[in-house]
């Protein structure tokens, strides 16, 4: 292990004086290296530290081994990449980072050259479903902000390859909040093969001295006379939204602040009517809706502020005007109370009293204790947006929230968010509005003041933006809570979960051996998978020099059963699936082969004459009625290239799903089998269509004998559609694309001659996408 000077750690992979000795850090990394191990430690503490540390062991220990880290967004990455570049004495060159912006194909090199990878779970996801990279050799796997290992989340099934198929699997997660509850930390534990959890708190002794102090400061806010009414005004009408749901039988409450377990639990009971053939249902789901929304608008008045509350009106408005427009939407707007709310609302020229209160803290903290920098953390990007003109009028503010826009509210590219909090921590400017989009584990500097605008009902969310002031100096916590509002239960709920999982924490700390035991059975069945993965592995290569296999390096036909370099059946899927986990199951298979590609028509590829659809009920429900491309058109498309399309419709309920008649349902599926040839197969769920693919493609490639093509055995009826075919071909060149292409160059050799800055100039085309092509256009055959 690492040796320990006065005050620098020594190690052969650690570049000199890179880290600080701290010895609770020392600790944490040699249990960590001893197994599977959970580290828990404050934000702000060194968790990378530790990760740091068991890496350079891992790979001193073996010269061709990997690591791997993975961290849940891009600027997090980015962040790790310049940490271990700086302290790991390895080549920069050795350090590479895999986000969606490295094509597959460049991953793919990459991995082969790197000692450390640093990537976001989902591409690390694709490409082991996809085959593009091997978890053999990776001696170090690092799970940042590992609490999100629940569900479906990427974290789960990378964890579970990694078990299955490393040669020596070691596993740290990390986080400063891993769970609620003790049974969260377990979920958190088992999904992630962990045996090991190694808990710090900032009053321990060895992590005192390196830990500030953080005051947290609730500042209890009086509302308005005027506030109070417009909130009366619309509880009123929840209310009497809830009588009406209590006539129906599916609530024996009408109190405006019930619970949203309770709103939750009537919508089942709605669902249930629904399914039973009752039309009641109907309407309750109407003014199930509008209890829903008019909470949300009381949220806003109460706890965020008028000018919130009428951004959010607007957008009501636009939505109850529109084409199509809900019966809740049109009623809601229209009924009496919610119009008297909503003018008073827009006579309302004051500003809610947290908006004072907030510039006050600030000038407190900036002014008169000398502080340099405040971070305002707020739930919504209303207020973000309200809150950062205000302040701006006072001290040198700037927004902070997520990439995706909102109805007059543009989102920030991750390049942006890079530049912001470049400049924040630079010091370009003093206070920070930010939504939940920096709570997580980014390198935001000291900060004197956390201040949050409303109560966070989440312990680990708390704990995250706490985690933003005291990292070496003291610093304060400040809540803002409006009196006789909602922020008064989530003020309850923060504390008693904050307490509840420090408990636990301290309870999983005391009780090593009991988790342990705990843990035992799920990593024993973990540890036999992996044992037979890794004995069918080196069957499978035991006769081989050189085991590798790039499944971008074809041109239409992927796979063919009876090949001699490989026995598995392969299904091809769109990459877009991805967000299923329909492909990332069948890769855990045994047998079966997954490629993933961008494909023109289809969402998976049996053989070179079955392709798939698949729609959920209620997708292929809206596709009837929207105005989104159509099934129709889809599986036009596909039967154009295939000689049997296939439509998989999943999910229960196809004729209640939606507000579609039954006829209706009954007549597409007919057009799709009598007009388009296409058959259509249900499955209840996610795991049965998994299930029918494999049938499918087994059926296709084994007892068939059929080759597996992108492109399928369909000859392009028009001149058109064989040029787009050889364009879109291409990685990373998909249909859209390769139309834009050849209507910018009008012919597939103009564009096949073309420079990559012609190239960039068309819509749709970047520079991978023009670096590809010009690859596949100009670069050397080599058989």
């Amino acid at each position: 292990m690492a040796a320990v000077t006065d005050e620098y750690v020594e190690h052969p992979l650690l570049e000199a004086e890179a880290l600080e000795a701290r010895p609770y850090q020392t600790d944490l990394a040699s249990e960590a290296t001893a197994g599977h191990t959970l580290v828990c430690l404050p934000t702000g503490l060194g968790k990378t530290a530790v990760s740091l540390l068991v890496t350079a062991e891992r790979l001193a220990a073996d010269a061709g081994a990997k690591a791997l880290l993975l961290a849940p967004t891009k600027p997090l990455v980015e962040q790790h990449a310049a940490s271990y570049r700086e302290a790991l004495a390895i080549p920069d060159d050795e350090i590479v980072v895999f986000t969606g912006e490295v094509s597959p194909d460049d991953r793919a090199a990459l991995w082969e050259s790197a000692r450390v990878v640093i990537a976001t779970p989902q591409v690390v996801e694709n490409d082991l479903v996809g085959d593009r990279v091997s978890l053999r050799d990776v001696v170090h796997c690092t799970f940042d902000e590992c609490h999100r290992a629940t569900g479906d989340y990427a974290y789960t099934y990378i964890a579970e390859r990694y078990h299955a198929d490393a040669a020596d699997p070691l596993v740290t997660a990390m986080s400063a909040s891993p769970g609620d509850d003790r049974e969260t930390v377990l979920t958190v534990c088992e999904n992630l093969g962990v045996e090991n959890v190694a808990v710090k708190t900032a009053d321990d002794p060895d992590v005192k001295p390196y830990a500030g102090r953080t005051d947290v400061d609730w500042v209890r806010i009086d509302l308005p006379e005027t506030v109070r009414e417009i909130r009366d005004l619309l509880n009123g009408v929840i209310e009497d939204r809830l009588e009406q749901l209590q006539d129906l039988g599916v609530t024996n409450k009408s109190d405006p602040s019930m619970s949203e377990k309770e709103i939750n639990r009537m919508q089942g009971k709605l669902r249930s009517l629904i399914d039973e053939g009752d039309s009641a249902g109907y309407e309750g789901m109407s003014l199930h809706a509008e209890v829903r929304k008019l909470r949300q608008a009381v949220v806003y008045v109460e706890t965020q502020s008028v000018e919130s509350l009428r951004r959010y009106v607007e957008r009501l408005r636009n939505a109850a005007n529109s084409s199509g427009a809900s019966k809740a939407d049109q009623r809601l707007i229209s009924d009496p109370d919610v119009k008297r709310a909503i003018r008073l609302a827009e006579d309302y020229d004051d500003l809610h009293p947290k908006f004072r209160r907030a510039r006050m803290l600030i000038a407190e903290t900036l002014g008169i204790e000398g502080g340099e920098r405040v971070i305002v953390f707020t739930e919504s990007r209303d207020t973000a947006e309200a809150l950062t003109e205000f302040l701006g009028d006072h001290f040198a503010a700037r927004r902070f929230v997520g990439q995706g826009d909102k109805e007059g509210s543009p989102g920030m590219t991750q390049t942006e968010q890079q530049e912001t909090l470049e400049a924040f921590r630079e010091g370009a400017f003093e206070v920070l509005v930010s939504t939940s989009v920096a709570e997580e584990g980014l390198d935001v500097p000291d900060v004197d003041l956390v201040l949050f605008y409303e109560p966070v009902p989440t312990a680990i969310r708390s704990i995250q933006r706490m985690g933003r002031t005291g990292r070496g100096t003291e610093g304060k916590v400040v809540v803002l809570l409006a009196e006789d509002t909602r922020d008064e239960a989530y003020f309850w709920i923060a504390r008693r979960r904050e307490q509840e999982m420090a408990e636990e924490l301290a309870d999983i700390r005391d009780m090593e051996e009991d988790l342990t035991d705990e843990l035992d059975d799920e990593q024993a069945a973990l540890d036999a998978y992996a044992d037979d993965e890794r004995a069918a592995f080196d069957a499978v290569t035991e006769d081989a020099d050189d085991h590798e296999r790039d499944p971008d390096d074809r041109e239409g036909t992927v796979a063919r059963a009876g090949e001699d370099d490989s026995e598995d059946v392969a299904v091809v899927a769109d990459q877009r699936e991805m967000d299923a986990t329909i492909a990332r199951d069948l890769s855990t298979r045994e047998g079966i082969a997954v490629d993933l590609e961008t494909l023109a028509v289809g969402d998976y590829v049996a053989s070179d004459r079955v392709a798939v659809e698949r729609k959920s009920v209620a997708d292929f429900l809206d596709s009837l009625v929207g105005d989104e491309r159509s099934v129709f058109e889809q599986v036009g498309d596909m039967a154009r290239h295939y000689d049997r399309p296939v439509v998989v419709v999943e999910g229960t309920d196809l004729y209640g799903e939606r507000n579609v008649h039954p006829n209706a349902v009954r007549g597409a599926l007919a057009s799709l089998a009598a007009d388009f040839g296409a058959s259509v197969l249900r499955t209840e769920d996610a795991d049965g269509t998994a299930d029918l693919l494999e049938a499918l493609a087994r059926r296709e490639q084994e007892t068939n004998e059929r080759e597996v093509s992108v492109h399928g055995d369909k000859a392009a009826k028009t001149l058109s559609e064989q040029q787009e075919y050889v364009v879109s071909a291409i990685t990373d060149v998909g249909p859209v694309t390769a139309g834009n292409l050849l209507a910018h160059f009008g012919s597939v050799e103009a564009v096949f001659t073309a420079d990559e800055e012609e190239l960039q100039a068309v819509d749709g085309v970047g520079e991978v996408t023009a670096e590809a092509i010009r690859r596949v256009a100009g670069g050397p055959y080599e058989p």
